[in-house]
């Protein structure tokens, strides 16, 4: 048998004190730990180990001697000595990370709430850890009973206070599969995670990440497993309780205000966007949950319901999102939307004071200009607080003023070609290598002529304004129409059927105007040009329908139509990528994934740790947005054309287009007509207009993203009937369809989930809408629209063509230049936009890109890491195929005279502004 001394146990009090026997806390171990062999063991066979032979077993058994063990880490060595009468036991030492809040130490270990941390502190008691067996008592199947150990604290290393916790093991005890950790504070602690130390076998890393609250506030211990990813019906014994115990936690049981500290997980409907109590024009309707306006779910606050609108939950400063999702401390010091939220209230408040006519516009467009070269002073900024440190690229000192000047950088392809935004040509290209390139179709035979799907008695004769004889009038050389269309040459931005909902309701709001729009577009071998813009406003105060189609002028008249009339093209195609192809189909879609997946599958769980990644700080950016950017009178609202009904009308969209089917970047284009399958070609596509950047880029991207996904779904699943038997997986998908997404459960397109190939798909169109589609669609932002009339947001007024009067037809004729800029946003409008657009644009220093690190579970099994290191080598490769790409002269939609690269799916990206970089997750 086996003892931690050459005297019996029960001998040595000093060591081991009677009345808590595998307790070690605080005692000074002995840099040799002798471990007793019984020689008469029928495990030994012929062997017969000498005093301090390495131990080569992996467990610890009762009736027999250890065959394996290493050498300790920090100075502690085992050696094996023979015994016949007495127990076996090991000391092992855990070693607690400790994040240091920004506030430093005392803060962090909750030294300040007073002398009870101290004593505690001191004590050794700041943390009782219990480690769980791995498996249950062979006999009985019951949990084995748990070592404890209490953390005193060691040391601060690189930011870390370390927490050191000694235990005695009982030779019995089995593997460690868990450690419970209890708070002794006051105040919670960012546990990063804890290292365990002098087993046998090898130290054990659990990976922690969590703030753990003091048990004061909540006397559940908090679990943490170790890396090593478990199936649901491969879960060890000892742990198989525990797991199911965790899960019940997360999803909570639905009832009270949610408190900041708790990491509980359920769903709501978006019922706080609105704040009748405030103000009865501030109320809105309830998003989700209806036929009429379906949408999917966020995360449950559980706040009170206003006293105006018992359906609407009241707001408050601050939302509740679980208390592992907001943003560590560090992120949030350095960079986050609350801090842009803080700056810009401030910016506006100082703007006002400038600004003193909230509508006025741009008297010249070198007043637009004069944002990059002298900026705007605004009197009482620089007292606001630390702006400049906070956004140092906006915020300008210039000592000739004395005081803070908001001066903008210049954007990329301003700086590049400052006429560039005015051309045809430029307005095509960005179609396909800009902004929003999720909205561009090829027009069918079937397709045309453009027919309206609205009710003609309702909105007047669908025929369309875009005629053949109208169009072929623009078709170069002697095509027809049906040759363009047989061709696949023809191609539509089409906002007209659902922007046509909300133009009578819109246009009853002073400051803007809206119209349903169609853009056309003709391929001719090289790149897009436009041919027609169509717009169409239904029948209102007692006028019929109008609409006209705008083409590239022949003489001035037509010219500056056709300069408002893309104008206000530009300005939907502002509005769909912000509400739909971005907080839509991005943000929004992706939380019920998020709170789905912490809900039904478990930290161990091996898909779990493969999403997580991609998840990191969605939940809290998303709670963000609705305090201050998608909120009745928020950024959103105040700056783009719908208005009020903005978010109204994205869940129209959302009814109407959203299919999880078609998030998939292969089946979008597919749906588009932008691409057709093709099992020969690359990726089994041929794109229909093959220099397409995002199309391009983006399927290598999508290649290199499912490899890797199925790399680590065949390894766990290596038999295929492990997919549909595994509960977890199920429950989580189940939740996702009929929950998260429950306003669209009864859609046939959902995908099964019954193979390893259908998990393969579902889970790479999850990460590649929080990756590769989310940066095409943020991190261009300032690039593409920091120079707003490239793209206005809003347009304030409508067509001087559209049953003007005398007085608005004279002075578009006199002043043309007046009218467009009368028509962009206001000075107060643009500069919101403009500043709200940098923040968004910006890699974080502590940004973490797709594929750059190796998380620690990955690290378990060699073949995820040798999996994961060919996805971070052909990450690298990509790079340097989209750098070869826009080298190419060929390519017109990337290579030019002033033409911007397309890089916003590089990989890999430097802090700030770059328009560059995929990170993992949705995170700004």
């Amino acid at each position: 048998m086996f003892n931690t001394s050459a005297n019996n146990f029960n001998k040595t009090p000093s060591l081991f004190p009677p009345s808590k026997p595998f307790v070690a806390a605080g005692i000074n171990e002995p840099k040799i730990v002798h471990l007793y062999i019984n020689n008469n063991s029928p495990r030994l066979g012929a062997q017969n180990p000498s005093i301090g032979a390495p131990f080569t077993t992996r467990k610890l058994y009762a009736d027999s001697a250890v065959t394996r063990a290493r050498q300790a880490r920090h100075g502690l060595n085992v050696k094996a000595v023979a015994d016949k009468e007495h127990d076996q036991f090991i000391v092992a030492k855990a070693v607690v990370s400790v994040k240091l809040t920004v506030g430093g130490l005392l803060t962090n270990v909750g030294i300040a709430s007073g002398l009870d941390d101290i004593i505690t502190d001191l004590l050794g008691k700041t943390l009782l850890l219990e480690l769980v067996s791995a498996e249950a008592q062979p006999n009985t199947r019951s949990e084995r009973s748990t070592v404890n150990g209490y953390a005193h604290r060691s040391t601060i290393e690189d930011g870390l206070v370390k927490y050191v916790a000694n235990f005695v093991i009982p030779s019995y005890f089995g593997e460690v599969g868990a450690i419970l950790v209890e708070n002794e504070h006051h105040k919670e602690m960012h546990i990063i995670d804890i290292l365990l130390d002098g087993l046998p076998f090898d130290s054990l890393q659990f990976t922690c990440n969590s703030w753990v609250q003091p048990k004061f506030d909540n006397p559940q211990k908090r679990v943490f497993f170790t890396t090593k990813s478990y199936l649901p019906s491969q879960t060890p014994s000892g742990l198989k309780r525990l797991r199911e115990k965790e899960l019940e936690t997360l999803r909570g049981d639905g009832t009270r205000e949610r408190k900041s500290s708790e990491r509980i997980y359920d769903y709501d409907t978006y019922n706080d966007l609105g704040d009748p109590d405030k103000d009865p024009q501030l109320a809105r309707l309830i998003l989700g949950g209806s036929k009429e306006l379906p949408y999917p779910r966020r995360c449950r606050t559980g706040r009170p319901r206003t006293k105006t609108d018992p359906s609407s939950e009241s707001r408050s400063t601050s939302v509740y999102v679980p208390r592992d999702e907001q943003f560590s401390e560090l992120k949030q010091s350095q960079f986050g939307f609350k801090t842009a939220h803080s700056i810009l209230h401030a910016i506006i408040l100082s703007l006002e004071t400038t600004i003193t006519d909230p509508e006025q516009g741009f008297p010249y467009f070198t007043a637009i200009d004069s944002l990059f070269h002298e900026g705007i002073n605004c009197p009482g900024l620089k007292e606001r607080g630390l702006l400049q440190d906070m956004l140092p690229r906006l915020i300008r000192t210039v000592t000739d003023l004395g005081d803070n000047v908001l001066r903008f950088e210049l954007p990329m392809m301003f700086d590049r070609d400052r006429f560039s935004w005015f051309r045809d040509e430029e307005f095509a290209r960005q179609t396909l290598a800009g902004l929003n390139p999720f909205s561009i179709k090829c027009l069918t035979e079937q397709e045309w002529p453009i027919m309206s799907k609205l009710d003609p008695n309702i909105y007047g004769p669908p025929e369309s304004a875009l005629t053949t004889k109208l169009i072929e009038s623009q078709i170069k050389g002697s095509m027809t129409v049906k040759q363009a269309l047989k061709e696949k040459r023809l191609f539509i931005i089409d906002y007209h059927d659902v922007f046509m909902l909300y133009v009578n309701k819109v246009r009853e709001i002073e400051g803007t105007t809206l119209y349903g729009s169609r853009t056309l577009f003709i391929f001719d071998d090289e790149s897009l040009r436009p041919l027609a813009i169509e717009l169409t406003r239904p029948p209102m105060d007692g006028k019929p329908q109008w609409k006209q189609a705008f083409v590239p002028g022949t003489c001035a008249t037509s010219c500056w139509l056709w300069k408002l009339a893309k104008a206000h093209a530009l300005a939907h195609d502002s509005c769909y990528h912000q509400l739909i192809s971005h907080w839509l189909r991005t943000h929004c879609c992706t939380e019920p994934y998020i709170i789905a997946a912490n809900r039904q599958l478990s930290v161990m769980h091996p898909i779990y740790r493969l999403l997580h990644p991609h998840f990191r700080y969605t939940m809290e950016i998303n709670a963000l947005a609705r305090l201050a950017l998608i909120n009745a009178g928020g950024i959103i609202e105040s700056s783009f054309s719908p208005k009020k009904y903005a978010l109204e009308m994205s869940s129209i969209i959302y009814g109407l287009e959203w299919r999880f089917d078609r998030e998939a970047l292969p089946a979008d284009l597919i749906s588009r007509g932008m691409a057709v399958e093709e099992p020969s070609a690359p990726h089994g596509l041929n794109l229909t207009i093959e220099d397409y950047p995002y199309a391009s880029d983006g399927l290598e991207l999508w290649s290199i993203l499912k490899q890797w996904v199925t790399d680590y779904v065949n390894h766990y699943y290596s038999d295929p009937s492990l997919v549909e038997s595994d509960e977890e997986l199920q429950a989580w998908w189940t939740e996702i369809r009929t929950v998260g997404h429950g306003d669209k459960k009864d859609e046939t397109w959902w995908p099964n989930l019954k193979t390893p190939q259908d998990l393969i798909h579902i889970i790479t169109t999850i990460i590649w809408v929080t990756s590769g589609h989310h940066a095409a669609v943020n991190f261009g932002q300032y690039a593409y629209a920091g120079y707003f009339p490239n793209r206005p947001t809003i347009t304030r007024t409508k067509m001087p063509i559209e049953d003007p009067t005398e007085d608005e037809w004279n002075h578009f004729h006199k002043k043309p230049v007046e009218t467009l800029l009368q028509c962009y946003p206001s000075q107060i409008q643009a500069t919101r936009v403009m500043a709200i657009l940098d923040v968004l644009s910006v890699h974080s220093p502590k940004e973490e890109y797709l594929g750059e690190k190796l998380e620690p579970a990955w690290k378990e099994e060699p073949n995820i890491k040798a999996a994961f290191e060919k996805f971070n080598g052909r990450l690298k490769e990509l790079e340097g195929i989209i750098d070869e790409r826009n080298a190419n002269e060929d390519l017109k939609n990337r290579n030019g005279v002033g033409i911007m690269p397309y890089e916003l799916l590089k990989p890999f990206s430097s802090p700030g502004v770059t328009a560059m970089g995929v990170p993992n997750s949705i995170s700004i």
